[in-house]
């Protein structure tokens, strides 16, 4: 908050946290708005923002296959345990090729299942049909495109839990979404499912997750968000079986570069008192 005297447009990161105190702050020394450098904006409280005339942008739609593309390699190597064989040669222990080492699981010809079927989880679907998949999704709203290019099923979230092998999830961190997948949700899973989050930490109960995994409620999973992020529940560094990355799903050379190009672009207009491309309604 220190740095919000002086200046009318201020650049923030998914980690600042965007509450009431920082937008009655910025009221009181005139700053004009926020531009998120990020598609999510669950760290703004966008509508006491617009309650207080503060603009709040986001960067939407260019970062949408990267993600997309990350969640499938998240996907692959939880299946195929690439980062555990990875950590297994680096120790020196790889002696001779046997036919039990380190076996995984088939991806192509297996049920998909996408939970929050937006720009990001269309993008992460439609690139399953190299793999001729089975693609399923649980979404408040009907997806065309997945049905017309896919003939994806539209299904409850407890029918997606219970048929789906590979389970994707990209929905936006929302009060109904937090903690969607928890306890009583892993019980649904398949022993053999593999989990894979790239949407937002707290979607996901971090401890049961951690649970299921040791217990061998499912097989595997993958992450690039956290409940508590930066901070990733311990029983998880223990497991052999959930592949853990440090939240890196737009993170491309071109990609960074258009994201903070995008952001500039709508603080430029929030100084000449225009509307920004990207201004977040809620």
């Amino acid at each position: 908050m220190d740095h919000l005297p002086g200046h009318q447009a201020v650049l923030c990161l998914l980690t600042d946290k965007i509450d009431r105190d920082v937008i009655d702050l910025a009221k009181e020394c005139g700053v004009r708005g926020f531009a998120n450098l990020a598609v999510g904006y669950d760290n703004i409280d966008v509508r006491y923002a617009a309650e207080k005339g503060i603009l709040v942008t986001n960067t939407p739609g260019i970062l949408t296959q990267t993600t997309a593309e990350l969640a499938w390699a998240l996907l692959f190597a939880a299946s195929r345990r690439t980062s555990e064989a990875d950590r297994f040669c680096r120790a020196g222990k790889f002696t001779s090729w046997k036919p039990l080492l380190f076996l995984g699981m088939d991806v192509s010809g297996k049920t998909l299942g996408i939970i929050g079927a937006g720009r990001i989880g269309t993008a992460m679907a439609l690139m399953s049909k190299g793999f001729k998949m089975k693609v399923l999704y649980a979404d408040v709203k009907r997806n065309e495109i997945l049905e017309t290019e896919l003939n994806a099923e539209k299904v409850s979230l407890d029918e997606l839990l219970t048929r789906s092998d590979f389970i994707s999830i990209h929905t936006p961190l929302t009060p109904e979404t937090r903690r969607l997948i928890g306890e009583r949700e892993f019980s649904l899973m398949k022993r053999d499912a593999i989990l894979v989050n790239t949407s937002r930490g707290a979607v996901l109960d971090e401890e049961a997750l951690a649970r299921a995994l040791k217990n061998g409620t499912i097989h595997a999973a993958g992450l690039d968000v956290y409940e508590k992020e930066p901070a990733i529940h311990p029983d998880l560094f223990h497991l052999e079986n959930v592949v853990l990355l440090p939240h890196i799903g737009s993170a491309t050379l071109e990609i960074r570069g258009k994201m903070s190009l995008m952001a500039a672009q709508n603080i430029l207009a929030m100084l000449l008192n225009q509307s920004p491309p990207n201004l977040i309604h809620e």
